[in-house]
């Protein structure tokens, strides 16, 4: 069943023609790096007619740390905690990602309690991460301040809930391969479940003040549109690919987790532009909710840690595994070649922040520069991803 976006009539916009040439030439301009609280350090090299967008060249590296080539000299767990620096806002599903192709390889049975905790931390992830983004995004659109501090301010309840989980609010390392570090303390349950009751009427005041802005949806609509041909083509992922109206989403195509068990909508755009990729994370946090919902209701009582497997001693078959997740920027996967070692032969990311990225220009030409900072916050990236 797919949720479909109910969009607004567009405003009319300038045509993308208007602008004049300086002697005849192209001006380039080189837009960053960015400071790290922003998009990162990511720069863009853009040449403009006027005002207008003529090429753009994304130009990023700034903040490459080898992590392929670390994991390749590591040991298996000693890998984990290098997962929580790739999307620094969502270490929970960096760990589930990597650990869930460590059990591929290995084949590795995972306890049910295990599971669900998954699920929640990861939808957790999902609500921070999207509200993050609507608060970065209104702030790009010259929203100073407000929008984002009331955005931070539901993010601080979930990050409370990971530090008192995992002992550290962002780089929280709480994933093993065959389940978690360690069961929730007393009270975490009840807490969160207060946190996510409360989460709805944040977002209907959120999304009304996005609706009832006349602002956000001239700054928004027909600006940036991502055709499904192209989003298909290019490997794009997540709800930027959901924004154009196709239905994919890894946890529905793989099942992989629990998430079989639990009723969700996938929501789908009708145009593909920046306030469609703004809708999405809208309706992707309500269907979150419904999910976590489900899972206070169902998880048991258990382990949540599979006592046959020996951390400290791993050594995986030889053979080859590539785990994927639906991430809540897109499908994060790990490729991993093992030689029965203790360390992986081959490790290899596929970070949806990168490959997303990749259209940009698409996205940006004929549009303004005023719309090229909007654009990119719509299409949510974080630079450890890209780079890695």
């Amino acid at each position: 069943m797919t949720a479909t976006i109910q969009t607004l009539e567009p405003i009319e916009r300038p045509p993308t023609t208007m602008g004049s040439r300086l002697d005849g030439e192209l001006l380039e301009v080189s837009m960053g790096p960015q400071h790290p609280s922003t998009h990162g350090v990511f720069r863009m090299n853009v040449a403009l007619e006027g005002e207008i967008v003529r090429k753009l060249k994304p130009v990023f590296g700034y903040l490459h740390r080898n992590h392929e080539k670390i994991g390749e000299n590591t040991s298996y767990l000693g890998s984990m905690p290098y997962t929580d620096r790739l999307d620094y806002f969502c270490s929970m599903t960096n760990n589930w990602a990597y650990a869930l192709s460590v059990e591929k390889l290995a084949g590795i049975e995972v306890p049910e309690r295990a599971e669900y905790l998954r699920v929640i931390l990861a939808e957790l992830t999902r609500l921070q991460n999207h509200v993050s983004l609507l608060g970065f995004l209104l702030n790009d659109m010259g929203a100073w301040g407000t929008p984002l501090m009331y955005a931070f301010r539901e993010r601080e309840k979930i990050l409370d809930l990971f530090e008192s989980l995992s002992g550290s609010r962002m780089m929280c390392d709480y994933m093993r391969f065959g389940g978690c570090r360690c069961d929730t303390p007393p009270g975490w349950m009840e807490r969160a479940k207060k946190v996510v009751d409360v989460f709805p009427r944040f977002l209907d005041e959120f999304e009304k003040l996005i609706l009832s802005n006349e602002v956000v949806i001239a700054r928004t609509q027909e600006v940036g549109k991502l055709s499904p041909e192209l989003a298909v083509n290019a490997g794009i992922t997540g709800p930027m690919l959901r924004a154009c109206g196709v239905n994919y989403d890894v946890r529905k195509v793989d099942g992989y987790g629990f998430y079989p068990r639990f009723k969700f909508r996938v929501p789908l755009g009708d145009h593909g532009d920046t306030y469609d990729r703004l809708m999405m994370r809208v309706l992707e946090m309500r269907e979150s909710i419904g999910i976590l919902k489900q899972a206070f209701e169902q998880i048991p009582a258990g382990p949540v840690m599979n006592p046959k497997v020996k951390i400290r001693a791993f050594r995986p078959p030889v053979g080859e595994a590539y785990g994927r997740i639906e991430a809540p920027k897109g499908e994060l996967g790990f490729y991993l070649i093992s030689d029965g070692g203790t360390n992986p032969y081959r490790y290899r990311v596929r970070p949806p922040s990168f490959i997303n990225l990749t259209v940009l220009e698409d996205l940006c030409l004929g549009h303004t520069v005023a719309d090229v900072m909007v654009i990119l916050g719509s299409v949510d990236i974080v630079m450890g991803e890209v780079d890695r």
